[in-house]
């Protein structure tokens, strides 16, 4: 209960805010844009470990979302129409880059790793991740990346694609299944 009550404060503002960004406001559009950006910042980085290609997709999701603002069904859920075009956008850009980044210079990419074989071996396993990441459905993409790569718990996932968290725990379910399944070639 205490979540939600420090959540609702926003509510009517963001919608408001929203709304004047809707009819051209821009400076309305510029404080939605302060409000999250640092959370969409912060989960445009867990999802593609790279500043630069958080950025890339941050500008791309902004860009995106004041052109299309006027989508938005529901204003007093700004934030999490934010949040998941953030989360497509950086789908986006991970799927371009593991599909152009050759296998060359996928081993000149900075490591932990102690020997060039398991490096080889990640290397490896991580290309079949993506190849099998890319076979499920983008609902399960989504919500596998979300909650894998971005820690986001089963009600943040279900709030920003605006599902159940019973959904969201089965479609989890049934991604794992089949990356598990196509990780080890079944």
């Amino acid at each position: 209960m205490t979540d939600s009550s420090q959540h609702q404060p926003t509510g009517p503002a963001d919608r408001l805010l929203c709304q004047r960004a809707i009819d051209g406001d821009e400076q309305a559009f510029q404080v939605l844009v302060r409000r999250y950006l640092p959370l969409m910042r912060a989960y445009a980085l867990r999802l593609t470990g790279s500043a630069a290609d958080a950025d890339d997709a941050l500008q791309e999701t902004l860009l995106q979302a004041w052109q299309k603002l006027d989508t938005l069904q529901n204003p007093s859920k700004v934030k999490s129409w934010l949040m998941t075009l953030t989360g497509r956008k950086c789908i986006d850009l991970i799927r371009a880059r593991a599909k152009n980044l050759p296998l060359e210079d996928q081993q000149h990419l900075p490591s932990t790793e102690p020997t060039p074989e398991t490096q080889a071996l990640i290397s490896t396993d991580m290309q079949k991740l993506t190849e099998v990441l890319r076979k499920l459905p983008e609902q399960q993409q989504r919500i596998w990346l979300m909650r894998e790569f971005g820690g986001s718990s089963y009600q943040e996932i279900a709030g920003a694609l605006n599902i159940t968290t019973a959904s969201v725990r089965g479609q989890l379910a049934r991604a794992r299944v089949k990356l598990l399944e196509g990780m080890e070639g079944k």
